[in-house]
């Protein structure tokens, strides 16, 4: 039988999502977890794969199991097993070819940036002691919407195919002292959300112009574009599915 589990996690100590030899992951700890109280070895797989430090305020992963179990039990039991920073949310069955990661018809992201100096988010923004102009850096997002290969804006070296990516949404939200990028796409390149960030943030400071952004994503080349953001600051927060994904 197949699962889908939903989760949420403060990525600040962990070396992001995916299983890695020598550091700790999110996903290293939630099957840790799984295969202690299901008695059997499981092994997940997520919607994405969340760098060092990336928080997520949703995420799905699926995994399977021949081992019967009543779900709430199992989601009560995972959360008081599992540390304070990864909340189990949801476990239901889904059709046995669903597959959390090429399912997924889109994905957002949110990014915090702390426009004033506050104590009691320097953890969880990116603060900016320079005052940014919000309608440049919304005119920029905008620009986004005329491209589809944001290969300028990807970490070198990756063994992607294709660079190609559909902007559904982007866009500069007031939220009191902090200012949130919110960005969907049908995928996403590996540290693409912060190199976008850090260039529409060097607009906003006026360091580049608006229409500068055509140049650099048309160059395809990533030190054309501006600085990747800290990790700290980045969530992700919806992936969306078919709706007849579960049994």
């Amino acid at each position: 039988m197949r699962y889908f589990i939903e989760l949420s996690y403060n990525g600040s100590v962990y070396h992001g999502w995916q299983s890695q030899p020598n550091a700790i992951t999110v996903q290293e700890v939630v099957e840790t977890g799984l295969t202690t109280l299901l008695g059997a070895p499981i092994s997940i797989m997520g919607a994405g794969r969340t760098d060092a430090g990336v928080h997520a305020t949703q995420m799905f992963a699926h995994f399977d199991t021949d081992a019967v179990f009543e779900p709430q039990n199992l989601i009560f039991k995972l959360n008081s097993f599992l540390p304070a920073d990864i909340a189990i949310r949801d476990i239901f069955k889904v059709k046995p070819d669903v597959h959390a990661r090429f399912h997924a018809l889109s994905r957002a992201y949110v990014y915090r940036v702390a426009v004033e100096k506050n104590v009691f988010n320097v953890d969880t923004s990116f603060y900016v002691k320079h005052g940014l102009d919000v309608e440049k850096m919304n005119a920029a997002a905008k620009i986004l919407f005329e491209y589809k290969d944001f290969q300028c804006f990807s970490k070198t070296h990756t063994d992607v195919k294709t660079y190609n990516c559909d902007i559904m949404q982007a866009e500069w939200l007031v939220k009191d002292d902090e200012l949130h990028f919110v960005i969907k796409a049908n995928r996403f390149l590996r540290n693409m959300v912060r190199a976008i960030v850090g260039t529409l943030i060097n607009i906003g400071l006026g360091k580049m112009e608006v229409d500068a952004l055509h140049d650099i994503i048309k160059s395809k080349n990533r030190s054309e574009a501006g600085f990747s953001v800290p990790a700290h600051g980045l969530y992700l927060t919806h992936i969306e599915y078919p709706k007849d994904i579960t049994l």
